[in-house]
């Protein structure tokens, strides 16, 4: 199993608004990673579903910098980055104050620079596309592809809660 460094990417410096077909905004995210599957909601109810990658070891709540976990909890959508090294990335306010405090605690570094993101666009990386579809290969982020990428960006503000089930 490869892993790809660093899916943390920069933030954003320009902000960007999501146009969304036919007026139709998540208002919620939900990742129940057990199923691999991210959902776009909208009153309650799904209306777009994705496959996703994990954290190469993802069962479990990410505790600490570098245990390749993705966080389970409540977040929200913090900002986006559109020159991200993996296509686009929509940032995840991890860590909150509550992982911050139990890793503090434990004396660790949380981490941080969790993402939902596509595809990496170097060529470096182009013989791991099959694998990245099929497999958990990030270091904690929430990997998807690029066409998914581009419609969760589409349908998702700055500010929209995600939910991050086991």
């Amino acid at each position: 199993m490869s892993v790809l460094p660093g899916c943390a990417a920069q933030r954003a410096q320009e902000p960007a608004e999501p146009v969304a077909r036919g007026g139709h905004f998540a208002d919620k995210i939900l990742v129940k990673k057990s199923q691999r599957r991210l959902y776009l909601m909208r009153d309650g109810k799904p209306f777009r579903t994705y496959r996703v990658s994990l954290g190469i070891e993802p069962e479990g709540h990410k505790q600490r910098q570098g245990d390749n976990r993705t966080p389970e909890g409540r977040y929200t959508i913090s900002g986006r980055n559109a020159r991200s090294n993996f296509y686009k990335a929509l940032h995840i306010s991890y860590p909150n104050l509550e992982d911050r405090l139990k890793a503090a605690r434990r004396g660790w570094d949380p981490g941080g620079a969790i993402m939902i993101h596509g595809e990496p666009r170097s060529v470096r990386f182009a013989h791991l596309r099959d694998a990245i579809r099929e497999e958990d290969w990030t270091q904690g982020c929430i990997a998807v592809s690029n066409m998914a990428v581009d419609e969760i960006w589409r349908y998702v503000s700055d500010g929209t809660p995600i939910e991050i089930l086991p």
